[in-house]
């Protein structure tokens, strides 16, 4: 039988600022990663962002972002890789006080926005991360974009690298997702996504905004929990790949 885990970005409010509706989405995902206040989340919100995730099963997952609040973590910085080094290391730490609370560990490290696409490219910033990672803990699983320069990165130092692929987004010829500033970046269409995510799952393939059809690893799935129709999504996510006879459950577990 096929597995994927579900995974959401979660944790990012801020403030008096609320993004997303947690407590549902909970309810389908199996792997949370939690803002850790570089780009959204503040202490408190990590704080009772880790303990609804303890309260429903799902597994805690560091997000970590360059230092770009007003940005949502989605503009590209110039950082040098001990810079990257460093920042990784300081929020999985902020994130593991918070879930020793629960007597609860950390199961994996998805980097987030700007940092998570520049190190599927950059040879050296994958490095630094995958490295930050291990040094974290060696039993850390590392999220990576499918087939990446991060998922090598992780694989070359021994680390469990969960491949993952995106349910609302087109790819690139050369399996990268295609920029938000672009048009066609996001997938609308209801049918089309999940057309999308059973090529993905099944088949080990996508095709690519030129209709190239791309190879690829997929054994988590990101399901964004900050649009409109969030919680509808993941349940028929959910449910499609269930119907599929798909096992949906954590990295890690089987």
């Amino acid at each position: 039988m096929k597995t994927i885990d579900l995974n959401c970005d979660l944790g990012e409010s801020f403030g008096r600022y609320e993004l997303g509706e947690q407590d549902e989405i909970l309810q389908y995902v199996t792997s949370a990663n939690i803002a850790c206040g570089f780009h959204a989340g503040d202490p408190t919100v990590m704080r009772k962002t880790v303990e609804k995730a303890v309260e429903y099963g799902v597994k805690i997952g560091a997000h970590p972002s360059f230092p770009d609040l007003v940005g949502f973590g989605r503009r590209e910085m110039a950082v040098s890789p001990q810079e990257a080094y460093d920042m990784v290391i300081y929020q999985i730490g902020a994130l593991q006080g918070f879930a020793q609370l629960h007597g609860e560990l950390i199961h994996h490290v998805k980097p987030h926005g700007a940092m998570y696409n520049m190190a599927a490219k950059n040879e050296e910033l994958a490095q630094a991360i995958a490295q930050a990672v291990y040094d974290s803990s060696p039993t850390l699983i590392l999220y990576g974009l499918a087939n990446s320069e991060l998922t090598r990165a992780g694989e070359a130092l021994g680390l469990t690298v969960a491949h993952e692929v995106f349910a609302d987004r087109t790819y690139q010829p050369d399996g990268t997702l295609t920029s938000r500033t672009l048009s066609n970046a996001m997938i609308i269409e209801e049918e089309i996504a999940l057309q999308q995510i059973e090529q993905m799952v099944l088949r080990g393939s996508v095709t690519a905004v030129d209709q190239t059809v791309v190879p690829l690893e997929a054994h988590t799935i990101c399901v964004h929990g900050d649009t409109v129709q969030a919680v509808h999504f993941v349940k028929k996510i959910a449910q499609h790949l269930t119907n599929k006879e798909v096992k949906i459950e954590p990295v890690g577990s089987s």
